[in-house]
C-alpha cells in the first residue's frame, strides 16, 4: 500500500466536502482516475493527497487514518513555480537533474575508489547506488528531456528564450514538463489534456501508461481516462466509490449495481409490507399474536437496504430550434488566407446545409484564426469566403469562459432580451442550471463553466441556423459534454466547430478538417472513419504526401498552393532509409537493455559476493554495455534529426 486514507471528513468552515474520504493507491505503478461533477470536491481530494488540507474526525470515536508507505515524493501541478523569471527555460528544466547528476558524479567516484578499495562494502554501495541511478532514470534522461520538450511543442530554440517571454499558458506546460521529468512517485494531474493538441493528448496518454510510478488523473476528456486508467473514483454527493477498470467499465458497473441496489431495495420494501400487512391483519387474534411478532422481531432484525441515491445528472437543456431554415448552400471558402501578420492555412470549401465539420490539429495553426476570419472579427489575408441564403450564425470564442462583469446573471441575460417578461428570463436561465439565487450572481464570481452556460444560453436563445463553436466544452464536466453532445447531434441546422476532445468530435462530427503545418485535409466522414483511414494509411503516408484538393475517402489537402521544388532527388526514399536505419538500432538497444538487465541479475547473485575479481569482470561488462546503450541512443537522435530536415516545412 502506497497511500491510505481512511475515515474523517474534508471541510472549508462548516461546509463538509467529502466525508468519509476512503481512497488507497495500493501498488506504485497504479492509474488512478477521479470523476464527478464540477465542484463535486476533486481538487479537494488532491489538495488532502498533497498536504494542503488536513483530514477532521466527524466524531470523537471516530478512527481516521492518513498513511504512507517508504515516504513516497508527490509531484501536483499547482505546486510547480519558478522562483527566476530571468533564467532560461532549459536552465529551468533541467533543474530537476539535479539528483541525478549528483549521484552520477557520486558512482564515478565510487569507480576510482574501486580501484584500491576492494571491500565488498563499497561494491555493494555502489551496486545499490546503479539500481537507484537506473530507478530515477539516469541512463536515459537526456533522450527523454529531448521528447517530451519535442512534444510539447518546444523547439531548440525555445530553450535559450528566459521564462518570461513565455505566455501563461506555455509556462504552464514548463511546469508540466519539469513535473513529468521529475518523475515524483505520485503524480497527480489536474486536467493534463487542456489546451494540448490530439497528438500531444496521444502521445500523453503512451507515456502515463508506461509511466513507472502510480498516477493520480481528474480529468473530462473520457477517451483519455479509457486508455490510462485502471481503477476509477467517482465523487458524488459527497462520497467516494471505488470502481476497477477504465472510464467505459466504471460507467457499466455504476449502472448494475444502481440496477442491483433498487431491485434488491424494492424487493426488500415489497417483503416488509407483506410482513406488515399480515401483522396488522392478525394482530388482534389471539392464536397469532405469537406469530404476529415473530415476523416484527424480522423485519427488525433485517439488515435494511438503503434506497439508492438518484445519479447526479443535472444538467443544461434548451428547446433549440433555429428560427429559419438557409438554404442548401451555407458555406462557401475559395483560397482563403488566414492568419495576423502571416498566412497560416490557405484553404477551400464547400458546406452545406446540415453538415457538422469538426475541426482539428495541433495548436497555432490558424484553427481558432479561421473561425474568427468566417465570422469576421479579423480580415482574410486573401481568397474569398461568402454565405448561403438566410444564413444566421451562433458564434462561441473560447475567451467567453473568461467573460466578465460586475453586472449580475439575470440583467446580462435580460439586457440582451429586453422584451421578456421575469418568468421567461428565469425559465431560460433555469435551463442552464442558473435556478433561484443563482440568477443573482455577479458575472465576475462564476467559475469557467458557468460562463459558458451563460454563453450558450444566450446563443441558443437568438435561433441561429448555423453554429460557429470554438472549443465549446473545455470548462464542461462530462454530464456537460454529453448533453452538449446530443444537442448538437440532434440539431436542425448547420454546424462548424474545433475541438481537442476526441470523443466529443466523434459523437458530433459528419466530416473533419486536419489542420496541419504543411495544409488542410479534408476528411468527408467522421472522426471514427478518419482514425481508421488514418491507420491504414500510416504506412503509404511516411512516403507519400497527399496532393491538393479535398475528396471522398482519401485524405487531401485543401490547399492548392504550390511548394518549391526540394533541393533532393527523393526525400520519401531518403526518409525511409534513415527510418529504417532507426528501426534497426531501436533493435539493438532492445537487446542491449535485455542484456544490461541479466548483467545486472547477474551482480546480485549472492554465489559472487565475495568473489571481488568476478564482480569487477561483471561490473566492467554492465559498464561498456551502457556505453554501448548510450552510443546506440546518440545515433539514433542524430538520425531522428535528420529524418526532421527532410519534413516538409
Amino acid at each position: 500500500m502506497l497511500l491510505q486514507i481512511r475515515g474523517g471528513a474534508v471541510m472549508y468552515g462548516a461546509e463538509t466536502i467529502l466525508k468519509p474520504v476512503n481512497f488507497e493507491i495500493r501498488n506504485s505503478r497504479q492509474k488512478i482516475a477521479v470523476v464527478g461533477r464540477n465542484g463535486c470536491g476533486k481538487t479537494t481530494l488532491f489538495k488532502l493527497i498533497s498536504g494542503e488540507l488536513d483530514l477532521v474526525k466527524r466524531d470523537s470515536d471516530e478512527d481516521v487514518i492518513f498513511a504512507k508507505t517508504g515516504n513516497p515524493t508527490i509531484g501536483y501541478l499547482k505546486q510547480m513555480t519558478f522562483a527566476d523569471d530571468t533564467v532560461s527555460m532549459e536552465q529551468e528544466v533541467r533543474k530537476v537533474f539535479a539528483p541525478i547528476i549528483s549521484m552520477q558524479r557520486e558512482m564515478e567516484d565510487m569507480v576510482t575508489r574501486m580501484e584500491s578499495d576492494h571491500s565488498e562494502e563499497l561494491v555493494s554501495r555502489y551496486t545499490r547506488l546503479q539500481e537507484q541511478f537506473n530507478y530515477i532514470g539516469g541512463y536515459y534522461y537526456e533522450k527523454e528531456y529531448e521528447v517530451v520538450l519535442k512534444k510539447f511543442g518546444f523547439t531548440d530554440e525555445d530553450k535559450k528564450k528566459p521564462l518570461s517571454e513565455f505566455s501563461g499558458g506555455q509556462r504552464t506546460k514548463i511546469a508540466f514538463v519539469k513535473l513529468l521529468l521529475e518523475k515524483p512517485d505520485i503524480l497527480l494531474l489536474d486536467e493534463p489534456t487542456n489546451h494540448l493538441d490530439m497528438e500531444t493528448v496521444e502521445w500523453l496518454e503512451g507515456y502515463l501508461k508506461d509511466y513507472p510510478r502510480a498516477v493520480v488523473v481528474i480529468s473530462h476528456d473520457r477517451l483519455f481516462l479509457d486508455n490510462i486508467a485502471d481503477t476509477v473514483y467517482e465523487i458524488e454527493y459527497g462520497k467516494l466509490t471505488e470502481y476497477p477498470g477504465n472510464y467505459t467499465h466504471f460507467m457499466e458497473l455504476k449502472r448494475a449495481a444502481w440496477d442491483k441496489q433498487k431491485k434488491d431495495y424494492e424487493a426488500q420494501q415489497k417483503e416488509i409490507k407483506r410482513l406488515m400487512d399480515w401483522v396488522e391483519q392478525w394482530k388482534n387474534t389471539p392464536t397469532k399474536v405469537a406469530s404476529a411478532r415473530s415476523k416484527l422481531k424480522a423485519i427488525e432484525h433485517m439488515e435494511k437496504i438503503e434506497k439508492p441515491e438518484r445519479y447526479d445528472t443535472r444538467s443544461f437543456k434548451a428547446s433549440f430550434t433555429p428560427k429559419r431554415e438557409t438554404g442548401k448552400d451555407v458555406l462557401f471558402v475559395k483560397d482563403l488566407e488566414v492568419g495576423y501578420d502571416r498566412v497560416l492555412e490557405k484553404l477551400s470549401l464547400d458546406m452545406k446545409k446540415g453538415e457538422r465539420i469538426g475541426i482539428i490539429g495541433e495548436n497555432g495553426v490558424g484553427k481558432s484564426t479561421f473561425l474568427k476570419t468566417i465570422v469576421g472579427d479579423i480580415r482574410a489575408l486573401g481568397g474569398d469566403y461568402r454565405y448561403g441564403v438566410n444564413v444566421d450564425i451562433g458564434y462561441f470564442d473560447q475567451q467567453m469562459a473568461h467573460y466578465s462583469s460586475s453586472g449580475r446573471v439575470i440583467d446580462d441575460y435580460w439586457d440582451m432580451f429586453p422584451t421578456l417578461t421575469e418568468t421567461e428570463v428565469r425559465n431560460d436561465l433555469g435551463a442552464f442550471l442558473f435556478r433561484g439565487e443563482d440568477v443573482f450572481k455577479e458575472i465576475s464570481s462564476l467559475s469557467g463553466g458557468e460562463r459558458v452556460r451563460l454563453a450558450l444560453a444566450k446563443i441558443f436563445k437568438t435561433g441561429p441556423n448555423f453554429l460557429i463553436l470554438d472549443e465549446p466544452t473545455n470548462h464542461m464536466d462530462i454530464i456537460g459534454k454529453e448533453t452538449l453532445e446530443n444537442m448538437l447531434a440532434d440539431f436542425e441546422g448547420s454546424l462548424v466547430f474545433v475541438s481537442h476532445d476526441r470523443y466529443f468530435v466523434k459523437r458530433v462530427a459528419t466530416r473533419v478538417l486536419e489542420f496541419k503545418k504543411d495544409g488542410v485535409i479534408t476528411y468527408n466522414f467522421g472522426y471514427q472513419e478518419y482514425e481508421e483511414k488514418k491507420t491504414a494509411n500510416a504506412e503509404s503516408a511516411k512516403e507519400t504526401k497527399p496532393s491538393s484538393g479535398s475528396v471522398t475517402g482519401t485524405a487531401k489537402p485543401a490547399s492548392t498552393e504550390s511548394k518549391p521544388e526540394p533541393k533532393y532527388n527523393n526525400p520519401g526514399k531518403e526518409k525511409a532509409k534513415l527510418q529504417k536505419k532507426m528501426e534497426k538500432i531501436e533493435a539493438e538497444i532492445e537487446q542491449a537493455e535485455a542484456e544490461l538487465t541479466a548483467l545486472k541479475d547477474e551482480l546480485s547473485n549472492p554465489a559472487y559476493a565475495s568473489s571481488y575479481g568476478k564482480l569487477t569482470e561483471i561490473q566492467s561488462s554492465i559498464d561498456a554495455k551502457e556505453t554501448q546503450i548510450m552510443e546506440l541512443m546518440e545515433e539514433w537522435g542524430n538520425l531522428d534529426k535528420e529524418v526532421e530536415l527532410l519534413m516538409p516545412v
